[in-house]
């Protein structure tokens, strides 16, 4: 769907971004994002970390060769058992990279964005309702990140597809970043879900990630070193209830992450995906008002509370680093314990 864009920027625009994206801050214009070309403010854990060390504390060892077997190793991986083969600064920074993050006005979406954003990376994100869209740019813009923000239904082929065209434009054909967070669920048994249940959620919480990392290929193989995060469930992993199609949803991403980093790896794009448990979104906040809910997650959790969304983004940071060039296919829960919960007491 076509979005209204209210161009947030600066009078001054980044050499990325098409030459149609306007710089006015008094008036709304048609435009495929919203841009805030401000310069990056690290996290904290990112400060505390970078300010650490410097250029001069840089070592260069020799890099070993390649055999006839094997493709070069990125300059940006360590690729020995020496650590200081890249400095801890580029290991655990985002500075320059592009990202794209769906479903990302609320929740772990937002807290991902703000992640990115605080490593350095310059981010766009899509939700499906523009007031919020306009409402997180005006909060990113006063945190000084470098955010850009579009409507689109993820679940929609021809959004997705859209999307893709303007971030080819944008990022001048390439992409290091795809973080598929846009998610939905449906609470019932699985005898009373009905044919449309069943398409929703499949259509949103599976094809949109499916099709979109398909359509960025491209982009992340440009980039020379692409990573895709799928945010999938422990519902993925374990059986739960009143949530067979979501979770039959949340296991299609695991093993598709699976396939997806076997068969790109040799384009240097690595795909992971983050299973959490109970996050204190809106869609768990609803719940917890259901009687008994909070009772029953925190008794099953061994560390005996809900998770936040700010737990959930650092873990995705994290397999978007050049410190994680090593990590593909791999699904890491964060669950406080749960999918790990064998027979542990119910309470302390």
């Amino acid at each position: 769907m076509a979005a209204i864009s209210r161009d947030l920027s600066l009078s001054k625009k980044p050499s990325h971004f098409p030459s149609s994206f306007h710089s006015s801050r008094s008036h709304f214009y048609k435009s495929n994002f919203h841009h805030i070309p401000m310069k990056p403010v690290p996290t904290t854990r990112a400060l505390k970390i970078m300010n650490s060390f410097s250029d001069s504390s840089e070592y260069q060892p020799n890099q070993p060769k390649a055999t006839a077997t094997e493709r070069p190793i990125p300059t940006t991986a360590t690729t020995t058992t020496d650590v200081s083969s890249v400095s801890i600064y580029k290991a655990f920074s985002l500075k320059g990279m592009t990202a794209l993050v769906t479903g990302a006005t609320k929740g772990i979406g937002h807290a991902i964005v703000e992640e990115l954003a605080g490593l350095g990376a310059i981010v766009h994100m899509t939700a499906r309702k523009e007031a919020e869209i306009q409402k997180c740019l005006k909060d990113w813009e006063e945190k000084g990140y470098t955010v850009t923000g579009s409507v689109c239904d993820a679940s929609v082929s021809s959004d997705r597809k859209k999307l893709i065209q303007s971030i080819s434009i944008a990022f001048d054909g390439k992409l290091d970043i795809l973080v598929n967070n846009a998610g939905t669920a449906i609470f019932k048994e699985t005898s009373n879900f009905t044919d449309e249940d069943h398409a929703k959620i499949f259509a949103t919480n599976f094809d949109s990630g499916y099709y979109l990392s398909i359509l960025a290929y491209p982009l992340l193989k440009a980039s020379g070193s692409g990573s895709i995060v799928f945010i999938s469930s422990v519902a993925g992993v374990v059986a739960l209830p009143f949530v067979s199609n979501y979770a039959s949803s949340k296991g299609a991403i695991n093993q598709v992450t699976k396939n997806f980093a076997c068969e790109w790896a040799k384009d240097n794009i690595r795909v992971n995906s983050v299973a959490p448990w109970s996050i204190k979104t809106p869609i768990i906040e609803r719940k917890m008002q259901e009687e008994g809910y909070i009772e029953g997650v925190i008794s099953r959790t061994p560390m005996r509370r809900f998770g936040a969304p700010s737990e959930i983004s650092p873990i995705v940071a994290f397999l978007c680093l050049p410190g994680a060039s090593y990590i593909t296919g791999q699904v890491i829960c964060v669950d406080g314990g749960f999918s790990v919960n064998g027979n542990f007491p119910a309470h302390d």
